[in-house]
């Protein structure tokens, strides 16, 4: 069965206690993952991100998944053959604490993972999810950037060099441990350095300075005559930086981010891919998409139309519509102001909302803790079920799920505090 090491210690001196004060710490995935899989295991990582600790399962449509990644959207067999080696390969980590004390763990990639009615529906365990979902701990990959790699090893080596991009340096690994890394701990030739560095090491360093937004220098420690370690020197790539996620609520507040939600894109992929296009080029290829028609997966051509541009074909010479085509276009319009009127709706809604939770938290600051704790458990005794319960209980005041509630409820508590 392959290995994921998972290794956070090989850090030495200063730079090693400074990491350690920062809890800075990083996943890395082995390298015997191929390059499809590996991709694949970032994008189902992307997808289920926003719910990765409170969320038991995930699913994603299998094409948008297979399209993603850059399988053909239809070879489902290669697709279940890459579930399966993540299942199958084995993730581990040693780690210190905040508090400085050693933890160690072990678990699969994928707890488990099926294909049903052309949805994907996978999981990870509770403990690695914890580890994946700290950014301090593990830094979700960037799909734009990894579509740039071409290798495993490439792909591989950014990885684990991108955890560290903050501290500068990856630390000291043992050559050892840096085969493993690359997946190729089990064969005799890259045991000869000389090798290791001719047909790994150049390789993937090129591939990720011209690929990435990083640029990485690798540095020896030698016994002797001997290699024993290595580490690399890491900087931004000013030639090639993409880009960050802006987890503040400014892409959130784009007309085109409530579209792709309604699309059903998550909330981390929707603000990518903002990020990365540009709010007008995604509105475009929104647009592209919906008046294109018959299409079976929104979301798998929606990203599709963005990563390869699909155009409008030329327009024909003008020709006098029949009356059948003017109906049609008639239809169409007026499907168009009944779907435009529902979205302003849909807009205005989430308005109205926000500006009642907003006044809902103003009027919780000025109770005392008593209050606050008296009120909180009068709401939660007026609930029915024990899914609105849970949700309150997470989110307080800001709980989604129960916004008509909670503005019932302090209604009667305040009864002008809407006007």
């Amino acid at each position: 069965m392959p290995e994921t090491q998972i290794d956070m210690d090989h850090l030495s001196g200063a730079l090693r206690r400074e990491t350690v004060k920062k809890n800075v710490a990083a996943i890395h995935i082995s390298g015997k993952l191929t390059l499809l899989q590996r991709k694949l295991s970032n994008v189902l990582l992307l997808n289920a991100y926003d719910a990765l600790t409170s969320a038991q399962t995930h699913t994603i449509d299998a094409r948008t998944l297979a399209m993603m990644v850059g399988y053909n959207s239809n070879d489902f067999d290669t697709l279940r053959a890459s579930l399966r080696a993540l299942a199958e390969t084995v993730a581990e980590w040693d780690m210190l604490d905040e508090q400085g004390r050693q933890e160690w763990g072990v678990s699969s990639l994928l707890s488990f993972a099926k294909l049903k009615n052309g949805v994907c529906e996978y999981a990870y365990s509770p403990a690695l999810a914890q580890k994946l979902y700290d950014p301090k701990i593990y830094a979700l990959i960037n799909v734009q950037i990894q579509r740039n790699f071409s290798s495993g090893h490439g792909l591989a080596l950014y990885e684990n060099c991108y955890r560290f991009v903050r501290i500068g340096s990856t630390g000291w690994w043992a050559l050892d441990v840096f085969r493993k890394l690359m997946g190729v701990d089990g064969s005799d030739y890259y045991t000869s350095f000389k090798h290791l560095n001719a047909k790994i090491i150049k390789p993937a360093v090129a591939e990720v300075n011209k690929s990435s937004d990083i640029l990485i220098e690798p540095e020896f420690q030698k016994k002797g005559r001997t290699v024993t370690d290595i580490r690399f020197r890491i900087k931004g790539n000013p030639q090639k930086a993409m880009f960050e996620i802006d987890d503040s609520d400014g892409a959130r507040n784009m007309q085109v981010y409530t579209k792709l939600r309604d699309q059903g894109v998550s909330d981390r992929l929707a603000r990518q891919w903002i990020s990365e296009h540009g709010e007008d080029y995604v509105a475009q290829k929104l647009d592209y998409v919906r008046q294109k028609g018959g299409v079976k997966s929104t979301l798998g051509y929606l990203s599709a139309a963005l990563r390869d541009d699909y155009q409008p074909p030329e327009p024909e010479q003008p020709t006098k519509p029949s009356p059948e085509a003017l109906e049609e276009a008639q239809a169409r319009q007026a499907q168009v102001a009944v779907e435009d009127k529902a979205y302003a709706e849909r807009v205005a809604e989430r308005e109205e909302r926000a500006r009642k939770l907003s006044i809902v938290e103003e009027l919780v600051s000025r109770r005392n803790p008593t209050q606050r704790d008296a009120d909180k458990r009068l709401f939660l005794a007026g609930l029915d079920n024990d899914l609105d319960r849970e949700h309150f209980r997470a989110h307080a005041w800001r709980s989604g799920l129960n916004a008509t509630a909670i503005f019932e409820f302090w209604q009667e508590l305040e009864p002008d505090a809407f006007d």
